[in-house]
């Protein structure tokens, strides 16, 4: 009796995730871009687009927004970073004169480490609900241990227009958010009114809160434990502006732990699958807070990795 009993829970719980990812299936409306469309909100890089954008440089200032990635650096657990230089052939003072034809030496490194570290671009493949991603894309349906076959990040476009910084921590009147601060729409809003930055259209919208030039290095452990972010209200309006973007100076974009009633890293299913807006995490944005730089030319071209979820990026700021 308790193995028949047992058998027919089982055989339940199968059958309510079945009927749970067929509900996901038939709940999703396609992509405005088109039920076949893998790249979102990149479809907003239009030649207008661009050329707008250039006209933002003005005085010829570059600044990298990627910030230095370290071997052993703190990351979102269970990623990390290993790198080994090698020297292939030449140990025990060996040179290349037999393999060249001449006395060459050489460097090659090795790197082992989660494409989700540090500065990154997260995909649209990243992160779903009920096993669903962007554009109604089912998990169990492109999802491979060799990598992604649908929604890859090679299938990304350069990433190319207006860049705009939000500069909240000046709207807090401090140096650094808080762990945990959240960043509501209203912030966001009064934010923006008061630093003279209008947010449009395609546009990459980044946030500085202070987090990481204040704590990677000092308290390595509390930077990768606590992020102050955006909530999950937040996300929507952020969605509602149509942005080609949304990137922060933290490792995640919503605030960890959020507030009461959020959902954690729910931000990330209304961006990336809800309406396909690629995220930009722990981004550089320290001497752009400092110098006052509110718009400038966004330039990208992460690696294109067939079948990777996410890159790490060094976009650069142009004006």
């Amino acid at each position: 009796m308790r193995r028949t009993f047992g058998c027919l829970i089982f055989s339940c719980l199968i059958a309510l995730i079945a009927a749970t990812n067929s509900w996901a299936e038939n709940r999703c409306s396609p992509s405005k871009w088109g039920e076949n469309d893998e790249i979102g909100s990149a479809n907003l890089v239009t030649p207008d687009q661009v050329l707008m954008a250039a006209k933002l440089v003005r005085k010829g200032e570059t600044h990298p927004l990627g910030i230095v990635i370290e071997p052993g650096m703190p990351a979102f657990p269970p990623r990390y970073t290993q790198l080994q230089v090698v020297q292939p052939g030449q140990q025990f003072g060996v040179d290349g004169a037999e393999q060249f034809g001449w006395h060459s030496s050489y460097n090659d490194d090795v790197l082992q480490m989660w494409l989700g570290t540090g500065p990154q671009l997260d995909g649209l493949g990243h992160m779903g609900e009920l096993g669903q991603f962007y554009n109604c894309n089912m998990g169990k349906d492109f999802s491979d241990v060799s990598g992604l076959t649908k929604l890859g990040i090679e299938k990304v476009p350069p990433l190319v227009g207006r860049g705009v910084l939000i500069d909240m921590a000046k709207h807090f009147g401090v140096k650094s958010m808080a762990a945990g601060q959240p960043i509501g729409s209203q912030d966001i809003k009064q934010a923006a009114q008061a630093q003279g930055v209008e947010i449009r259209k395609g546009d990459v919208v980044l946030f500085h809160t202070g987090w990481t030039d204040a704590k990677l290095k000092s308290e390595p452990g509390v930077w990768v434990s606590t992020i102050p972010g955006i909530t999950n209200e937040a996300a929507v309006y952020l969605a509602s502006k149509d942005p080609m973007a949304v990137g922060a100076d933290t490792w995640g974009i919503g605030a960890v732990p959020p507030i009461e009633g959020d959902k954690i890293f729910y931000d990330h299913i209304t961006l990336l699958k809800e309406n396909g807006v690629f995220l930009l995490e722990t981004m550089n944005t320290g001497r752009l807070a400092r110098e006052e730089v509110k718009e400038f030319m966004f330039v990208l071209g992460q690696a294109r990795l067939k079948g990777a979820v996410q890159m790490i990026i060094n976009p650069v700021a142009l004006w």
